[in-house]
């Protein structure tokens, strides 16, 4: 069955770890209030997409996620410089980011796909995502990631909690909240460089907020909400994937959400800590004598 089923099953392992890694990180994303972030680093790794292409000459994957990476560290450096030396809201700054490198990256794919040898490069493919082309060596790379986002994130557990939590208090004490910083955008620019294969760069940010905001709904403890985060995110890459198997028309990207939505909804119904359905009922008060 797994010989018969080979392709379907590297698909299904690369959407998981994307969908367990966008989960745990998108808890610090969502506490530090840093979710449109998310958008803004999906929109910016087209550039480096298209320059990822032209240094390797094909498709190949570790060279497209590497030139994401780098314009997505880049867009972090130029939201953290403007957010440093202007007084711009911090949404001003991230509309900012966002509108100049996807237009950036629009006229790169625009340029190469105008190539004669080019062959349109099939690069269009990562607006939306496309695991129909993932192949073994792809999910080696993308495990590679997701183990260095999730062990930064446990080796630096603390320092994350307590940013994303009170940043002003950290500062007070001593923290160092500017690098702190720096460091979780670095986290949710990893988080979306995987996500791009799969769901592509319009959705990720999607992928990273949905599972955390629906393990929210269920504990108010960080260590559950990474948990639940982390699971949800699995199971709705999973699950998407073996969906769009079963409809070969649905695309996989688009289904993934749909799937994490779905959860979402049934969190914001069923919840424990914060669901519409009360779970347990406070006991009736006695009344005091006046």
């Amino acid at each position: 069955m797994f010989r018969e089923h080979y392709n379907e099953w590297i698909v299904l392992a690369g959407t998981s770890l994307l969908g367990l890694t966008a989960g745990v990180v998108g808890c610090f994303a969502v506490l530090r209030r840093r979710s449109l972030l998310g958008d803004a680093l999906g929109h910016a790794t087209l550039p480096g997409i298209c320059l990822g292409f032209i240094i390797a000459g094909e498709r190949s994957l570790p060279y497209l996620l590497g030139g994401a990476l780098a314009t997505g560290l880049l867009s972090v450096l130029a939201f953290a410089g403007i957010q440093r030396f202007s007084r711009l809201r911090e949404d001003a700054g991230i509309g900012i980011v966002l509108s100049v490198f996807y237009a950036a990256g629009v006229v790169g794919l625009t340029l190469l796909a105008n190539r004669p040898s080019s062959g349109q490069a099939g690069l269009e493919s990562f607006l939306f995502g496309k695991t129909a082309g993932m192949l073994f060596e792809d999910v080696v790379w993308i495990a590679g990631l997701a183990v260095v986002a999730l062990g930064i994130t446990a080796f630096l557990m603390k320092e994350l909690t307590v940013v994303a939590f009170d940043a002003a208090f950290a500062r007070v004490q001593g923290w160092p909240t500017g690098a702190i910083d720096l460091l979780l955008m670095f986290l949710i620019a990893v988080a979306v460089v995987l996500g791009l294969p799969a769901v592509g760069a319009l959705l990720v940010a999607a992928l990273l907020v949905i599972p955390a905001a629906a393990a929210r709904f269920w504990t108010n403890r960080l260590g559950t909400m990474l948990i639940l985060a982390g699971l949800i995110g699995m199971g709705s890459g999973a699950m998407g994937t073996f969906l769009s198997i079963q409809l070969p028309r649905a695309p996989t990207g688009p289904v993934i959400i749909l799937s994490a939505a779905a959860t979402f909804v049934v969190s914001v119904a069923f919840g424990r800590a914060r669901g519409l359905v009360h779970w347990t009922s406070e006991p009736p008060t006695e009344a005091k004598e006046p």
